[in-house]
């Protein structure tokens, strides 16, 4: 085998290694990143299901406030 054959075999194998290898670690970072924004939504939809009941507390606040304020 000439060695211009084993030269382009081994250029070959080492592309398609780092190739291979920068595609694997291309997608261990891109599900990293999703999963890190998951998180983040569902904090905030956490949060987005307490504001109707805070709301509501805030309200029977002010008119507590106002019963007191009118009985002086």
């Amino acid at each position: 085998m000439p060695n211009e054959v084993i030269v382009a075999i081994l250029a070959l194998v080492g592309t398609m290694s780092g190739t291979f290898g920068g595609i694997v670690t291309s997608s261990k970072l891109t599900a990293y990143r999703i999963e890190q924004l998951e998180h983040k939504v569902d904090k905030h939809n956490n949060f987005a299901e307490r504001i109707p009941v805070i709301e509501e507390q805030i309200k029977v606040a002010n008119h507590r406030i106002d019963d007191l304020e009118n009985k002086e």
